[in-house]
Order: C-alpha cells, then sequence, then structure tokens
C-alpha cells in the first residue's frame, strides 16, 4: 500500500494536487496549469519532472492523446491513505440525515430504504444498505403468547427487527404449558438467532413433556428464521447518478457494474467481503475490488452497529474519480445516524 514516506514531500504535493484537479475536472492534467493553480513554490518544469517520477512509480498514467497525466488505482491510494482528515457535514446535511432515518419509523425495512435513498441523494453516486444480518443481531425478546388452538412466538432482536411465527401444540399442551416454555425462552435474551436456536434445544433437552416440544417448535422457528431467503435484504438507491458512461474508461464497465447491482446475492457477497470490523471506514479503488465489474469502480463502505457491535453494512458506489473526503464524510454519519435509530427501535 502507498504511503506518505514512500515519496518525497514536493512529489506527495504534486501527487495530491494531480489527483484533487483531475478528481474536479475530469481531463488529464498538465504540469502548467499545476502551477498556476497551486502554491507549489517550483517552476513547472520542476513539476513535470516529479511527475514523471510519479509516472515511473506507478502513481499516474499518460493517455496517448494528452499531455497531460491522470491518477491510478495507486494515486488514488495514497490520496485516501494521506487525507489529513474528513470534512464536516453542513448542519443542513446532519438535518437532512436525521429528518430521513426517523426513530419513529417502527419498520427496519422501511427504515434501510431510507438510508439508501438518503446517502444517494447526498453523495450523488448509487447507494446500498443491507438489513442487519441474523448471525450479528441479538434477541432482545423471545415471548410465547397462548391463543388456544397454537401459540404465537414473538421475538424482537436489538436492531428492531420483529418476527412472529405461529407454532402447532404438541400433544397434552395448554396455557400452562406455553406459559412454563415462555419463561424458558427468557434465557434466549442476548443470544444471537443461531445461538438463540441452540440455547432452545438445549433447554428443551433438559425439559419434561409437553414443555419439552415446545421449546423444540421454539428452536426449529429459528431455524426457519436464519434459512429465509429474505432474512437479509438489499437497498440500493441511486443508480442512476451513476448512468454516465464518460466517468468509466471503458464502455461496457457501466453495463457490468449494472448487472452486478441486479443480483441481491451478489452484492451481499461483495459488501460482506469489504467491510471489517476494525476499520470504521472502508475504501476500495478500482483493481483493489475482489468483482470484477467493480474494477473501474471505487466503493466506501461502513458497518453500522448496534451498542458496540456491527450488524450491518451501507456503502456508495461511484467512479474512480470519486470526492472521496465527502463521500468518507456522508458514509461515516448516516451509520451512526442508523446506529443510533436501529438501538432505539431494538431497546
Amino acid at each position: 500500500m502507498a504511503t506518505a514516506s514512500s515519496l518525497g514531500s514536493r512529489q506527495a504535493r504534486v501527487l495530491r494536487a494531480v489527483v484533487r484537479d483531475y478528481i474536479r475536472t475530469g481531463e488529464p492534467i498538465g504540469s502548467g496549469a499545476l502551477a498556476g493553480r497551486h502554491q507549489l513554490r517550483v517552476s513547472p518544469a520542476t513539476i513535470r519532472n516529479d511527475m514523471a517520477v510519479l509516472e515511473e512509480l506507478g502513481y499516474l498514467s499518460h493517455p496517448h492523446t494528452s499531455a497531460g497525466r491522470v491518477p491510478t488505482d495507486l494515486g488514488y491510494r495514497f490520496y485516501v491513505d494521506t487525507l489529513g482528515g474528513l470534512p464536516r457535514l453542513t448542519e443542513a446535511q446532519r438535518r437532512a440525515i436525521a429528518a430521513s432515518i426517523d426513530e419513529r419509523v417502527a419498520d427496519v425495512e422501511d427504515v434501510m430504504r431510507k438510508t439508501a435513498h438518503v446517502l444517494s441523494r447526498m453523495t450523488h453516486y448509487a447507494a446500498i444498505a443491507l438489513s442487519p444480518t441474523l448471525e450479528r443481531t441479538r434477541v432482545v425478546r423471545a415471548d410465547l403468547v397462548w391463543l388456544g388452538p397454537g401459540a404465537l412466538l414473538l421475538v424482537v432482536s436489538d436492531s428492531g427487527r420483529v418476527d412472529k411465527r405461529m407454532l402447532d401444540l404438541p400433544e397434552g399442551a395448554d396455557a400452562e404449558t406455553v406459559r412454563r416454555a415462555s419463561g424458558a425462552a427468557d434465557s434466549l435474551r442476548g443470544l444471537t438467532y443461531p445461538e438463540a436456536r441452540t440455547r432452545a434445544l438445549a433447554r428443551a433437552r433438559e425439559a419434561d413433556e409437553p414443555v419439552r416440544g415446545m421449546l423444540g417448535a421454539v428452536a426449529e422457528a429459528f431455524r426457519e428464521l436464519e434459512q429465509e431467503p429474505v432474512g437479509e435484504h438489499v437497498f440500493i438507491g441511486g443508480v442512476g447518478n451513476i448512468a454516465r458512461e464518460e466517468v468509466f474508461e471503458h464502455g461496457d464497465t457501466l453495463r457490468q457494474l449494472f448487472d452486478a447491482l441486479d443480483e441481491e446475492a451478489t452484492v451481499l457477497r461483495f459488501l460482506r467481503g469489504l467491510a471489517t470490523d476494525v476499520e470504521d471506514i472502508t475504501v476500495r479503488i478500482g483493481r483493489e475490488n475482489p468483482l470484477a465489474a467493480m474494477r473501474e469502480a471505487s466503493v466506501v463502505v461502513s458497518w453500522y452497529r448496534v451498542g458496540d457491535r456491527p450488524v450491518g453494512s451501507i456503502a456508495v458506489i461511484g467512479p474512480t474519480r470519486m470526492e472521496y473526503p465527502s463521500a468518507m464524510s456522508t458514509v461515516a454519519a448516516v451509520a451512526r445516524r442508523l446506529s443510533d435509530v436501529l438501538e432505539a427501535l431494538g431497546g
């Protein structure tokens, strides 16, 4: 990975200036224009020599039809890794995020949909929000309610997800059976869904019939919830923001990108492989992306959390010529707001 120590201080300033100007203009950057726009305190000839060195080192490339140079993936990586700090959002931007992602919206899917929308609207890139994964969310409530011919299992997670399942009563079960089984199900609090299934099976083995059969049905319900294909949703917004082919080098990149975003399983695998528990913000640039369709795109991704635990991720996708500082600030702010709202819903 490129670091500040791999370049001289003047070459680092030149490289950062090239990246900033190219992001702003989309045109190859020449030494004369760079000298005129930035206080580099050296001649255009010196800047030209530095740019030639940067090209040899792989930070810049030289389009055949232009005298100017453009950043490579390595050049963008250097720029991102050496950002001195991220810009603060304006008060209007913070209010817009708070108004769009509102704890008064009780439905988690609606919250995720609004998250993708506000993220795309504020960054002008495509945005993705993954709903909380069952492997990471925890049960805050598991109740059984006697309904005569059956029992209702109500499960609430710390991310605000609510699941309801009608369970058949085992032979000989009555209201007292359901009450006792519900008391045992109280031990599922604080566990992930897979852990809750395992705990329910263990409690069933310890119980007598018909409570054993009732807790076995609870464990089976958790197994079904884990296996539901709708257990983890992908919400996408603002795909039209990247619909201009001129932002990508190759004409078929846009088609490949759209095809990839249209496949939910592909998006799930892709984002799961990018976000890390140790980084608040992860940036993958061009060929750093494991998905071939993303090799001319950049992705800024962040976990959102419940408490101190990451439970899902959000991201923006755009060209490598991305406004990285503002995109990173916005993703971070939206992730924090989403974390707060989901914790309120789960509480």
